[in-house]
């Protein structure tokens, strides 16, 4: 469960995007496992997880051929691993920034929301900096990216009608089952 001021937060976020706070408190706590930051270089960051393929097919010719060489970029998903820890998914980042900064901060999910960093352009950021710029300003900014998204990809009235099942199809895509994002939902829902 969430500390006092965090559920604080998400209520206000709830209400500004005209859902239940109970409702998003579930999404939040699933998609994120209740795990809403690591910390890296003594500083609180959110999750992110760095998508090689992502990086391959943003870079020119020249800097995938050294992304490749180094391990950083591949044409197929999964081939570039992640690390577990995330002071070492952030070391990736930094190695892969050397190459193309906004190549790089695009290639990553951020935050609690698992939002590409891609979408910057799509989600009415000024730059992909002004997007990690968000995700980096604590649990609050993390919620703020999601429900950003959420309302983008209009996923707001699935949330208030309660349509897991849509909502979790929508949002995590055709392995949405494997993820048991459902009955996750459902559960917490009850118990908040």
């Amino acid at each position: 469960m969430f500390e006092p001021e965090l559920i604080k937060e998400i209520t206000q976020i709830a209400r500004d995007n005209d859902l239940e706070p109970e409702t998003l408190m579930a999404v939040v706590e699933v998609e994120s496992a209740g795990r809403l930051g690591a910390k890296v270089n003594g500083r609180m960051e959110p999750l992110i997880r760095f998508e090689g393929h992502y990086f391959y097919r943003l870079l020119s010719n020249s800097k995938r051929n050294l992304a490749v060489v180094r391990g950083l970029a591949h044409s197929r998903f999964g081939k570039v691993k992640n690390p577990i820890r995330q002071v070492s998914r952030w070391k990736l980042l930094s190695r892969a920034s050397d190459i193309d900064r906004p190549a790089a901060l695009s290639s990553c999910s951020w935050g609690c929301g698992q939002v590409m960093g891609s979408h910057w352009r799509w989600l009415g950021y000024g730059s992909v900096d002004a997007l990690v710029v968000e995700a980096r300003d604590g649990a609050s900014g993390q919620i703020r990216l999601m429900m950003r998204y959420i309302q983008k990809a209009k996923l707001i009235s699935k949330l208030q009608n309660h349509d897991w099942a849509g909502f979790a199809r929508a949002y995590n895509g055709p392995s949405y089952r494997k993820l048991n994002t459902i009955r996750k939902c459902k559960v917490l829902i009850v118990g908040f």
